[in-house]
């Protein structure tokens, strides 16, 4: 086993719960013919990265650092090896970062989210991708139904349409999605859509068709289907569907969801019933149906990866590992390749060239 990159290799970035010392942004490799894993190496200085991305180039990547006082850091991506340069880091000004996505370009900006205190912020990006002065910022204010966790309002998540006109926020305290106009890189208020109380929306997909939008909603083990109307900023409910069995009655909480390149499956993620659910997206009306459900290999699936090439990964918070599944090409389910890499709480997957695979 060697840890330089070889041939047959797909990089990936795994974002974790670590101290500064420690190294919390580790580079891992997945070879693509038996998909076994290993860790290339790992980043230290920044505590907490609990939520990676990656430019479209693969010259970049981005990180929250999740604080009470929250940051975000840019890095610069070695091309060679993969390594990572720290170019430049901001306050969030809230606290617990979650999320962070961006609009590509010369002029491009970063979107932050910071759970507890339920602030969105905005970013200039200058030529060299690195983070300039605070854009925007808004604060959520409201709660929901759940007292425990719906006290107030919790930002959960950020995602950009294609155009990057609109922005999508997930928040789980208020069991809304609230739609935000990007103007002159400002988060302008938009709408906002309402799902059933105590549903605690966490993640947002949007279909690669652009017709339809995925949410799992993280509270009440759903996720919703709906379709999207992209040139007006508006999202209309299709359908609910539970991402756990019905006859499973202890607790879980649902995390991540992802859809299949080929757009034909969407994928969740529930912990505590610690399983992986495939459903089949109907390609006339984008409804879901036909779950079905394999172990995730591990305890906490918080977040997982689909690599073009027809391997998943998913990252277990509580148990510290990383498990490859290679998806069935028939059916979309994912099988076991026997293969895990074991880290300290991976709680976050990126492909290290979002194009490779």
């Amino acid at each position: 086993m060697t840890n330089q990159s070889q041939e047959n290799d797909i990089l990936l970035y795994v974002g974790s719960y670590a101290s500064a010392e420690d190294g919390g942004i580790h580079l891992a490799a997945l070879n693509k013919e038996t998909g076994e894993l290993r860790l290339i190496q790992s980043t230290s200085g920044i505590e907490n990265p609990s939520f990676v991305i990656v430019n479209e180039e693969g010259t970049r990547l981005y990180s929250v650092a999740e604080l009470e006082d929250g940051q975000v850091a840019a890095y610069e991506i070695n091309q060679e090896d993969a390594s990572l340069r720290e170019l430049s880091r901001e306050p969030t000004g809230g606290f617990a970062p979650c999320y962070v996505s961006y609009t590509p370009g010369p002029e491009g900006q970063l979107f932050v989210v910071n759970y507890m205190s339920a602030e969105v912020s905005s970013y200039n990006l200058d030529g060299n991708g690195a983070i300039k002065e605070l854009a925007s910022r808004v604060k959520h204010v409201g709660k929901g139904l759940r007292e425990d966790r719906q006290e107030a309002a919790h930002a959960h998540s950020i995602v950009l349409d294609r155009s990057g006109k609109f922005a999508y926020v997930s928040d789980l305290g208020m069991d809304q999605i609230v739609i935000y106009r990007v103007e002159d890189g400002k988060l302008v208020t938009h709408r906002e859509i309402k799902l059933p109380p105590g549903s605690g929306p966490r993640h947002f997909k949007i279909h690669s068709s652009g017709q339809w939008a995925y949410g799992i909603n993280e509270l009440n083990n759903t996720v919703t289907a709906y379709s999207i109307d992209e040139p007006r900023g508006d999202l209309g409910i299709l359908q609910h569907i539970s991402t756990i069995p019905e006859d499973f009655t202890a607790e879980t909480t649902s995390a991540e969801l992802a859809i299949s390149p080929c757009g034909r499956y969407l994928y969740g993620s529930n912990r505590g019933h610690d399983s992986i659910v495939r459903y089949r997206i109907d390609q006339e009306s984008g409804k879901l149906s036909d779950p079905q459900w394999v172990s995730s290999g591990g305890e906490g699936p918080r977040h997982f990866l689909i690599v073009p090439g027809g391997y998943l990964l998913a990252a277990h918070q509580y148990s510290d590992n990383l498990v490859s599944f290679r998806i069935d090409s028939e059916t979309g389910i994912p099988r076991e390749t026997g293969h895990e890499l074991h880290l300290g709480k991976p709680v976050c997957t990126a492909l290290a060239k979002p194009s490779q695979g």
